[in-house]
């Protein structure tokens, strides 16, 4: 070990030659330090680095028919292509939704060779390149198949060669357990609030309101962060859904004759909940106007009637782009302002969150990209482990969460982690939006 706090890291002895590296799900901000100072890393301790274009897409297709080429499903990352790269934006290896695991859901279907198919390309590929270890950068669908993709090579026979995988924790909704905050949600943050303090502006020149959707597929953080720094009137996310604001909804599938039971919004009481904070501030503070932020997880509570026809990803998530969730509540909250004042008052609706997934990022998601970066080689080199997932805590101290206490063994499906209701960061969010007895 180095004696002096001025040395360099030593070369260490490691039976890894060449590491892969991938990139999936949407982008995220400081992806780029991620990938620049795990590559780096490596590339220091002569460990050999591959960057696996668009995620799983170019390996899932892996066959004699269909095998991987240089510049096109793969590249070599070298000094000369990390120059300057780490404060970046974009993804330097891309991205891509791809899901090899998709059909296994169960423990059950990794014995079942016509579900593991793709995760078995996705093995032979890697062979075919030489990789020994893979990196995993990406969201909980992609945490989930690095786990699928593990405990499929515990299912090869004895003495098959097996590359270990280790994870790193990214999604700028920030709803991951396992990890305080995750990389790229506070630039994302930060440019979601700007764009509502620019909405604010606006709305106060023309008296008018607009309903801002933010992304947040299945938790309130980037929702909330985005409206306590954009000085939002008031921010509505999944967390809040309880009480008079939910329902349940019988729906029957037509085809099967299936009946099943939904927890879904009470959408009138809602709307009623976002008009009484436009009256509370017309009538008691002087103000017409004001921004409502509003998550886009809120699409998967909508009743069935606002979402017939909606498509779904290969993951099960239902496409929030294709609804307009934001237009929806402006027309509702419209309608509902204008029956209780018999006034109109115009109000907005619009989407934020595609201009911020590859903005510019700022130092502190530099600082936790490129720890978890870091982390990656020392998982893999120092500690030798697998199925790990890389985590930070307090100032940027690293440690490894093992797959299994993120992933239920009987779905394998990972845990979201909410904003916990009447937290301090919740609460925080309520004290500082206009002020309503509820």
């Amino acid at each position: 070990m180095s004696t002096s706090t001025l040395s360099r890291p030593p070369l260490l002895p490691s039976n890894i030659q060449r590491v892969g590296i991938l990139f999936a799900g949407g982008p995220a901000p400081a992806a780029n330090a991620v990938i620049s100072t795990a590559a780096v890393s490596f590339l220091r301790n002569n460990i050999e680095v591959v960057g696996l274009l668009h995620g799983y897409a170019h390996l899932a297709e892996y066959g004699d028919d269909h095998p991987l080429l240089e510049g096109r499903d793969y590249i070599r990352i070298n000094h000369h292509v990390l120059r300057r790269t780490r404060n970046s934006q974009g993804i330097l290896i891309g991205t891509s939704r791809t899901n090899p695991g998709r059909d296994v859901s169960e423990p059950a279907h990794l014995k079942m060779p016509e579900r593991t198919a793709p995760l078995k390309a996705v093995y032979e590929a890697l062979l075919s390149l030489g990789i020994d270890a893979l990196i995993s950068i990406g969201g909980d669908d992609t945490l989930k198949t690095a786990n699928k993709f593990k405990l499929f090579q515990e299912q090869l026979p004895a003495g098959s060669k097996r590359i270990p995988v280790v994870h790193l924790p990214k999604t700028i909704d920030n709803d991951y357990s396992g990890i305080d905050f995750t990389f790229g949600y506070f630039t994302a943050v930060e440019i979601l609030a700007a764009e509502i303090r620019n909405l604010l502006a606006d709305a106060e020149s023309t008296r008018c309101y607009y309903m801002a959707e933010t992304m947040g597929r299945s938790a309130g953080w980037l929702a909330y962060g985005a409206a306590i720094a954009g000085e939002a009137s008031l921010v509505i996310s999944v967390e809040d859904i309880t009480g008079k604001y939910e329902e349940l909804e019988e729906t029957t599938d037509p085809a099967t004759g299936k009946t099943t039971v939904r927890r879904v919004m009470n959408l009138p009481e809602v709307v009623k909940r976002i008009v009484a904070t436009m009256r509370v501030r017309e009538e008691a503070e002087g103000k017409e106007f004001g921004v409502i932020v509003i998550a886009e997880g809120l699409a998967e509570l909508l009743p069935q009637k606002h979402i017939e026809g909606v498509p779904r990803d290969d993951h099960g998530h239902i496409a929030v782009s294709k609804l307009s969730l934001g237009r929806l509540f402006a027309d509702l909250v419209a309608k509902e302002y204008a029956s209780q004042t018999g006034r109109k008052r115009k109000i907005t609706g619009l989407q934020l969150g595609y201009e911020c997934r590859c903005a510019r990022p700022q130092a502190f998601d530099v600082m936790l990209g490129s720890q978890l970066g870091v982390g990656a080689y020392r998982a893999l080199v120092e500690k030798r482990l697998d199925g790990v997932m890389v985590s930070v805590c307090g100032q940027l101290e690293l440690n490894y969460v093992p797959f299994s206490q993120l992933i239920d063994p009987k779905t394998l499906v990972t845990v979201v982690r909410h904003i916990e209701p009447d937290s301090d960061f919740h609460r925080l969010a309520r004290f500082l939006e206009t002020y309503i007895h509820d």
